[in-house]
């Protein structure tokens, strides 16, 4: 069961509508429509923030580069350490 408590201030007109949309969708309240545009909304713009999307031909060249490439150097390798040391995902 949910625990947390959100308390927000809106204006009517949007409250309205947004009951509206609830009813439309068959929904038990208004907090379970804003939940659940909360949290679709919420996985989408996560999910469009970790990844990245880029078209076959740069895939195929970042892959073929990747291939080419000789061992790591000096620099490269401290940047990764510091990078996982500053806890960067």
């Amino acid at each position: 069961m949910a625990s947390a408590r959100l308390d927000i201030r809106l204006d009517e007109e949007i409250k309205a509508k947004a009951e509206k949309a609830s009813a439309l969708l068959g929904l038990k309240s208004l907090t379970e429509y804003v939940v659940r545009l909360m949290d679709e909304d919420a996985t989408h713009v996560i999910a469009k923030h970790e990844s990245i999307v880029v078209k076959d031909n740069v895939f195929d060249e970042f892959i073929t580069a990747c291939d080419k490439a000789t061992a790591p150097n000096q620099a490269l390798l401290e940047a990764a350490k510091f990078t996982n040391e500053s806890g960067v995902k």
